[in-house]
């Protein structure tokens, strides 16, 4: 029997699926966009109540990271014999983390949840270009 057969049982392998399932960043699909006044961030959790995800600017503001859990199933007296076929949903905690931009109001930072989609907003700030100053040359008298 291989190895492959051992850890996966009777199942089809796909090595696709296999790998979406076991990595958290897959697994948590999220969109970075940047617009005129804002970052703005979209994570598909279904599933997902707001008070399973967790938001927070972290690292001296330096980075946005969403974090929570997918509870496994509860077994109750309804549940207790069936026979699962066949799991594809990853369960478990995820974390994701964004280096913020220099340009991010870290302090501002909002969120809403809506049908398990996560929208966080980061308000930018204008950064200040710095100044440009022409410094003189002098002449040094008697170098020559």
């Amino acid at each position: 029997m291989s190895l492959i057969s051992q850890l996966c049982g009777d199942e089809i392998f796909d090595p696709f699926l296999s790998m979406i399932n076991k990595c958290p960043v897959l697994n948590t699909p999220t969109d970075w966009k940047e617009t005129p006044d804002a970052h703005v961030f979209v994570s598909d959790l279904p599933g997902l109540k707001k008070e399973e995800v967790m938001v927070e600017v972290v690292d001296e503001g330096k980075v946005l990271q969403i974090s929570g859990d997918r509870k496994n199933e509860e077994i109750s007296e309804d549940n207790k014999n069936d026979k699962w076929h066949h799991v594809e949903r990853c369960r478990g905690k995820f974390l994701r983390r964004f280096r913020l931009p220099g340009n991010a109001k870290s302090d501002e930072v909002k969120a809403s949840m809506e049908n398990g989609v996560l929208v966080v907003t980061v308000p930018k700030q204008e950064v200040k270009k710095p100044e440009k100053k022409v410094i003189e040359i002098e002449e040094i008298k008697g170098s020559e």
